[in-house]
């Protein structure tokens, strides 16, 4: 079995050596028991990410009150309600009916939550997200929430994608983020972007937010 304490630390250390302003690491605990996230967050962990609200909710109910869990999966409208239930930040916006949804949700709820902007950078067809063009769209309806705050954008690169695809996406992902702060004249300070296979070349392009799985818990 793998040392568990021994990849964290080295995904850890990653960041903490290739990016020198604060970056958070999302450690995807979806294919993990609540056994092994208890390890991971008596190894000093605290930010953890599912993707499966079904999953979520269980873990939510049976693991420490002060985890932060971010909700990574695809958003169905049915679940909405459970997903703000259970999250501190969802990342995968994907339509204007989810920005609403979520922020009526969040009201009901008298709950603020954050959110971010998926974009589908590489335009692949299998992948949900707003395009560019589109998010400009999407942040004008975000900033019209009243609980729900969207706090930056989102993306991910296909799978299988060469150095400088990496590098171009990212990139592309920093500067619509900057260009979008600026047209609307507001704070987007995060951006989730990088997996376990690509994180690396997501922390040099600037990402504040990595989503570490597998290369925390293989083999678990």
């Amino acid at each position: 079995m793998p040392d568990l304490q021994t990849s964290l630390k080295a995904v850890q250390d990653t960041i903490g050596n290739q990016h020198p302003s604060p970056v958070r690491l999302v450690a995807v605990s979806k294919t993990v028991s609540a056994e092994v996230i208890k390890e991971t967050y008596n190894l000093g962990q605290r930010l953890f990410g599912e993707n499966r609200i079904d999953v979520l909710k269980e873990k939510v109910e049976t693991l420490p009150a002060d985890i932060e869990w971010h909700f990574i999966g695809n958003i169905q409208s049915r679940k909405i309600n459970d997903i703000v239930a259970c999250s501190s930040m969802i990342h995968s916006v994907g339509s204007i009916d989810q920005i609403k949804k979520i922020d009526s949700v969040a009201i009901a709820q008298h709950k603020a939550v954050k959110f971010l902007i998926q974009v589908n950078i590489s335009l692949e067809e299998v992948k949900s997200g707003f395009t560019s063009t589109a998010a400009f769209d999407a942040i004008k309806i975000a900033m019209q929430c009243k609980k729900a705050v969207c706090v930056g954008l989102m993306t991910m690169a296909p799978f299988g994608a060469n150095e400088d695809d990496l590098h171009d996406i990212f990139s592309k992902l920093r500067m619509l983020r900057d260009e979008l702060a600026l047209e609307f004249d507001c704070e987007l300070t995060e951006l989730s972007m990088g997996m376990s296979n690509d994180y690396q070349i997501a922390l040099e392009e600037g990402a504040t937010l990595v989503r570490v799985g597998s290369a925390i818990f293989k083999g678990l």
